[in-house]
């Protein structure tokens, strides 16, 4: 039991996706080798039904309440094993790709790692690709653990914090618990992303994570400290590649409309009740 690999998903509303968030895995949990939970949280669609149709080789909890980390605290609490692998039910993560996160936390170097993100385009449009292909290009995020919708932490990394709070950007707050010595990114394998369809999708997605951003700043100042972001360096990345000239100034407005709608929904409503992407599980 101490070499198995706990897999806790935290899964809302996640009907049209889960199955392919759980097929990669199975042959795995029957084979002992990881254990799955998934945690459905507030669904009122068919995600446990789907879930429980896996038999068992997953563990379905479920919960009334929709929140994200109520149901990651939920998997926790029942999770047996290290390193724990926290998957977010719209991304895809093969096995081979588990067993290489975990080798790299066995070595004991790292208390917190993720693989890389691969972005699946099928339906994005040019204005969503653009976007993504100079947000990937940034220091900051090719430093790793961000967008990937995965991350994991060793026994030892999981102990530096109690539970999960109670907050938007769970992936943030983790991230932000380790310094940059102490977390990594696994080059050698990668999440599949799924992008959304349009420039109002990712509107949404993006509003969400800035809305996230100054929550986690308001609520864990002293947690900024280890983040180092080097803005004058990341500019001159940019500027110094011509292929993405074109692509700057929708990079540009994404990044000021989702700053600007983000600190007016969190005067207005707070850091509560957020909209979703739902175009990037069409069609799966």
């Amino acid at each position: 039991m101490a070499d198995m690999i706990s897999i806790i998903i935290p899964a809302h509303n996640e009907e049209k996706v889960i199955a392919a968030a759980l097929n990669p895995l199975v042959a795995a949990a029957n084979s002992g080798a990881v254990e799955i939970i998934v945690v459905c949280n507030g669904c009122a669609d068919k995600t446990a039904e789907i879930v429980t149709s896996f038999g068992d080789a997953v563990n379905c909890i479920v919960t009334p309440i929709p929140s994200k980390t109520n149901a990651l605290n939920l998997g926790d609490a029942v999770a047996s094993g290290f390193p724990r692998i926290y998957q977010d039910a719209d991304v895809v993560l093969s096995f081979e790709a588990i067993k290489q996160i975990a080798l790299v936390l066995q070595s004991n170097k790292f208390l917190a790692a993720a693989p890389v993100m691969r972005m699946d385009f099928r339906n994005a449009s040019w204005l969503v690709r653009s976007y993504y292909e100079v947000w990937q290009h940034l220091p900051y995020v090719q430093e790793g653990m961000i967008g990937t919708g995965v991350y994991a932490l060793s026994e030892a990394g999981r102990k530096r914090f109690d539970i999960f709070p109670e907050i938007i950007a769970d992936d943030g707050y983790i991230r932000a618990l380790f310094k940059t010595d102490e977390r990594t990114s696994v080059d050698s394998c990668f999440s599949l992303v799924r992008a959304p369809s349009d420039l109002a999708s990712l509107l949404k997605i993006k509003t969400r994570s800035r809305l996230g951003h100054y929550e986690l700043k308001k609520k864990f100042p002293e947690l900024q400290n280890n983040e180092e972001k080097d803005y004058s360096g990341a500019t001159l990345s940019l500027i110094s590649q011509v292929t993405l000239w074109p692509k700057l100034p929708v990079y540009l407005y994404v990044n000021l409309k989702a700053r600007f709608k983000a600190k007016k929904y969190a005067r207005i409503q707070g850091f509560t009740g957020w909209e979703r992407d739902e175009s990037s599980r069409e069609d799966l």
